[in-house]
């Protein structure tokens, strides 16, 4: 079995692969012994308390299906939009986009942008996704086309997103786990893999929009005090000149010559700019249309507060990423590149071993930094992974268990909801702790590369243009999914690159590293070829939609008014 790499691929220097892999069995603990017991029993409490307050939340959600996918649409524009900010601190960005920028410095800072600007085109599409009145990918596919087929298209492409990302974020919630237990070993990354796991499911079989909101808007404030705090106990080591710390983040890194500048993320295939343009794109457009991100646009009040929302998390977003940043290379600066390295190699843990670094060893402030930092990760695996599997769950109740052709009473439907959010979980946790061992560069690259030619197209094309219709979105839809398979299987990220899940074989055909590149630019062909070579909607049906779209309202609701 392949040694993990982490997420991130290595970094080049003079055209070889720099190696980071020291790792896996100890070498390195942050935490220390003599502090273990206190951060392990204030971490267990945090736990204990968390999933009470979440168990009474769940308690209080309504039993009703639109109760529990959408609040009953009763959220506040403000709490939805710092609920909407809570989404993108997952264990994905908190994690990984922190290590970008400790190893991988000025490519890792892009990347961390790439979050706040997949925000500025969820803005541009909000107040429409509201406006229809869906709230799934199968209710917004068939906004254009009927029949089960565009339902089932969209169950299926909601697995295919979120599977991959549960996966990594459970991971990355092991590694964290078994780093603060002083055990970053292989059995111990997935033991605690499969317990993070089996805390989600039990959440996410009860969870409702609202209960979600409500510690998502918890976790947005404790987790921007404490990436300040850390970083500010960074700057102090530096005599407050952030000029200092900069120079020591690169002294440190693992290219000093390369840090701040592009092209230390491996490029292939002699195409680096291309493939980086295209792992941005692609990585921009897919972070905005994640599933779970268009169910809450969806529970907003109207298409205006939607705006709202969508604008607040920009901002709070925004304020995160430059957290994230500074974070990461603080971490660099004070940690190191080599001791990042020497837990994981795409350095998931460097804001747990930036806070066991900043102060003194044996210090009650350095325990209970540690600590809040643990509870801080711990939220994040459970907000966002909650998040996500109860998507997903939704999507296959609403979907595809109450349109099965049968008479669905509500009790049945929220049954299905909770069976579906245990399954999908289990699903993934099984995959994370056998493939756990894997790089999992691939997972990223196609979850990200399905949302962004699955969704954005067909959403483009629904929302704008008045020739769309069933089997361009059909062919839109199945095409881009085939396509990133394919184009996954044969990238850079499965064969033939240091990177790749087999770095040995060369069966890479397809230059780039995301699917997303070259599948985009397909889906929108192919929904233009099959609404032009098929009958498509009457003038009058897409001016119906169009002025729902635009209004929130049906046209049938303005010209009784008008009667009247």
């Amino acid at each position: 079995m392949p040694r993990r790499r982490g997420l991130l691929a290595p970094p080049v220097r003079g055209g070889e692969a720099v190696t980071l892999y020291v790792l896996s069995a100890g070498v390195l603990d942050p935490v220390g012994s003599a502090a273990r017991t206190p951060v392990i029993v204030a971490f267990l409490i945090f736990i204990g308390v968390s999933l009470l307050w979440l168990f009474t939340l769940a308690a209080g959600e309504e039993e009703s299906p639109e109760g529990l996918y959408l609040a009953d649409r009763s959220l506040s524009p403000t709490f939805n939009g710092v609920a909407m900010a809570g989404e993108q601190i997952s264990v994905l960005t908190l994690l990984q986009t922190a290590g970008g920028v400790a190893l991988i410095g000025y490519d890792g800072f892009t990347f961390a942008l790439d979050v706040l600007i997949a925000l500025g085109v969820l803005l541009l599409l909000a107040q429409r996704i509201r406006n229809s009145g869906r709230y799934t990918l199968g209710d917004l596919f068939s906004l254009r086309a009927s029949g089960r087929g565009p339902r089932i298209a969209a169950a299926v492409v909601t697995l295919a997103i979120t599977i991959p990302v549960l996966m990594v974020q459970l991971v990355a919630a092991g590694i964290s786990a078994a780093l603060l237990i002083g055990m970053p070993t292989d059995e111990a990354v997935v033991a605690c893999t499969l317990l993070m796991g089996c805390l989600v499911a039990c959440f996410a079989a009860l969870a409702g929009l609202r209960g979600t909101s409500f510690i998502h808007v918890a976790k947005v404030p404790i987790t921007l005090a404490t990436l300040t705090l850390v970083t500010l106990l960074a700057l102090r080591k530096f005599e407050w000149d952030p000029g200092s710390l900069l120079s020591a983040a690169v002294d440190r890194s693992v290219a000093p010559d390369r840090y701040l500048k592009p092209g230390l993320w491996l490029d292939t295939a002699g195409l680096g700019p291309l493939n980086a343009f295209g792992n941005h794109i692609v990585a921009i457009l897919g972070l905005a249309m994640m599933p779970h991100l268009i169910l809450r646009i969806a529970g907003s009040r109207s298409g205006r507060t939607a705006r709202r929302s969508t604008r607040t998390a920009v901002w709070l977003s925004g304020i995160f990423v430059l957290l994230l940043i500074t974070t990461g290379f603080s971490a660099a600066a004070v940690v190191g590149a080599a001791d990042l390295g020497a837990v994981d190699a795409s350095g998931q843990s460097a804001p747990i071993q930036l806070a066991s670094e900043v102060l003194g060893h044996g210090s009650t402030g350095r325990v209970v930094l540690i600590t809040v930092m643990a509870c801080v990760v711990f939220l994040a695996v459970l907000t966002t992974v909650t998040s996500v599997t109860f998507a997903a769950a939704v999507s296959l109740a609403h979907d595809v268990f109450a349109r099965d052709g049968r008479s669905r009473s509500d009790t049945q439907e929220v049954r299905a909801l909770r069976l579906a959010a245990v399954v999908v979980c289990g699903v993934a946790v099984s995959l994370a702790a056998a493939l756990y061992n894997y790089q999992a560069q691939f997972l990223i690259a196609f979850s990200m590369a399905v949302a962004a030619s699955c969704i954005f197209p067909a959403l483009i094309y629904s929302f704008f243009w008045r020739g769309f219709n069933r089997r361009g979105l059909l062919w839109s839809v199945s095409g881009g999914l085939l396509l990133c398979a394919v184009f996954t299987v044969f990238s850079p990220t499965v064969s033939g690159s240091p990177i790749a899940l087999w770095p040995e074989a060369r069966f890479d055909w397809y230059p780039f590293q995301s699917p997303g590149l070259g599948a985009v630019p397909a889906a929108f062909f192919l929904g233009w070829l099959g609404s032009v070579t098929s009958p498509g909607d009457s003038e009058t049906a897409f001016r119906r939609i169009e002025y729902r779209l635009l209004t929130g309202t049906e046209v049938r609701r303005q010209a009784s008014d008008a009667r009247r």
